[in-house]
């Protein structure tokens, strides 16, 4: 199953608590769409105690063709409550897909508020990502309310879970089908679809048979002991 129909809508906003790998997934989708033949934009809008932002990897993704909207340069390891102007060229161009990867936690939700009426006119997803490691969304009832915090900040509607459930180098399928319990109660209790479950290449055949899709990621973010 291709990237474009796991993630069908025009512009796919990640968002979830930080630590879940939702930058991860921001990075693996704009590569993935981008390899499908996509004209995409990536904006780096994650201002909360990011582990791992998607501009450290721009050479990687402006080699694909990849525009990466971001703070200037200058302050590329700074959290700055600001958002880029050309982040309006995602939402007013209708030839691009794109990609914005989000604050970890409601307060960096805040930043699209002032775009609420904009993104709501444009086929948009909202799209949570759940890692079951994370002590903060580790239980549904922990996840659902975080998940409704960001709505409401944005005022905008989650469509769909991502599990994103790894532990870097120490990942194993287990984990990810922890994960998958954890996105199958969470989709129970909200009535929201589970989009697909993440893994590395090395895990597709271990997990082929969870129900909905697994989407292929490369795990970008550096451990401790290498920042």
């Amino acid at each position: 199953m291709t990237a474009q129909t796991i993630f069908s809508h025009r512009v796919s906003i990640i968002t979830g608590h930080y630590g879940t790998g939702k930058t991860e997934l921001a990075v693996n989708l704009a590569l993935a769409l981008a390899g499908e033949g996509c004209r995409v934009m990536l904006a780096d809008l994650d201002i909360v105690n990011p582990y791992f932002r998607s501009r450290e990897r721009r050479p990687q993704l402006e080699a694909a063709g990849i525009q990466v909207i971001s703070s200037p340069q200058a302050c590329s390891d700074a959290d700055v409550p600001a958002l880029p102007a050309e982040l309006l060229a995602i939402l007013e161009n209708r030839d691009v897909r794109g990609v914005l990867d989000i604050g970890g936690d409601p307060v960096g939700a805040r930043v699209l508020a002032r775009f609420q009426p904009k993104i709501i006119a444009e086929d948009y997803q909202l799209i949570f990502v759940l890692n079951a490691n994370r002590p903060e969304v580790r239980t549904p009832e922990a996840a659902v309310a975080y998940l409704r915090a960001i709505e409401a900040t944005t005022g905008l509607t989650c469509s769909g879970i991502v599990n994103n459930t790894h532990l870097c180098g120490e990942t194993t399928p287990a984990e990810i089908r922890k994960g998958a319990a954890l996105a199958e109660e969470v989709s129970r209790q909200t009535g929201l679809p589970i989009l697909c479950h993440t893994a590395e290449e090395r895990f597709l055949q271990d997990v082929s048979d969870l129900r909905e899709p697994v989407f292929p990621i490369t795990i970008n973010m550096k451990k401790p002991w290498e920042r």
